[in-house]
């Protein structure tokens, strides 16, 4: 749980928003700019990201290489798995949403993800991202947030 709980600080840190000194300098009466949108906000909040796991979990469980880690899984064990991509997503992304799973090492040893495993993955996300037709800057934001998950996640 520690380590769950220091990987998400991590993540939501990185995507946290600092008010530049100069507008904390501005004289009183000044007009207060308005705080950026979070990453959860620029990409469609809670339903944008829910479509984009779907459409992400259905390309994994229906690849060939990929699909044997979905095998054998009931309805509710999809359920579940698909729950914890959004709820961590959300989290990651500076939603309100509380990611209630295991952290990555744990949830991810004795799979055996192969380097090829990710890279496939990484392919499947960028094509869904590009699907939903997600703005590059907040693609290279997502994909940021991911690919620091992969030491533990690969080889476990």
């Amino acid at each position: 749980m520690k380590t769950l709980r220091s990987l998400l600080l991590t993540l939501l840190m990185s995507f946290a928003y600092v008010v530049p000194a100069a507008w904390a300098a501005q004289p009183a009466g000044a007009a207060v700019p308005q705080q950026a949108a979070s990453l959860y906000q620029r990409l469609g909040g809670y339903d944008a990201l829910a479509a984009v796991t779907d459409d992400f979990i259905t390309h994994l469980a229906t690849d060939p290489q990929l699909g044997r880690f979905f095998l054998g899984l009931s309805a509710d064990s999809k359920a579940r798995i698909r729950q914890h991509v959004i709820d961590f997503l959300c989290v990651a992304t500076g939603g309100p949403c509380q990611y209630t799973g295991r952290d990555m090492k744990t949830a991810h040893t004795g799979l055996h993800i192969t380097e090829e495993d990710w890279n496939n993955s990484v392919k499947y996300l960028v094509g869904t991202l590009d699907h939903f037709k997600v703005p590059d800057k907040e693609k290279t934001e997502v994909l940021t947030a991911i690919s620091s998950l992969k030491p533990d996640i690969v080889g476990r």
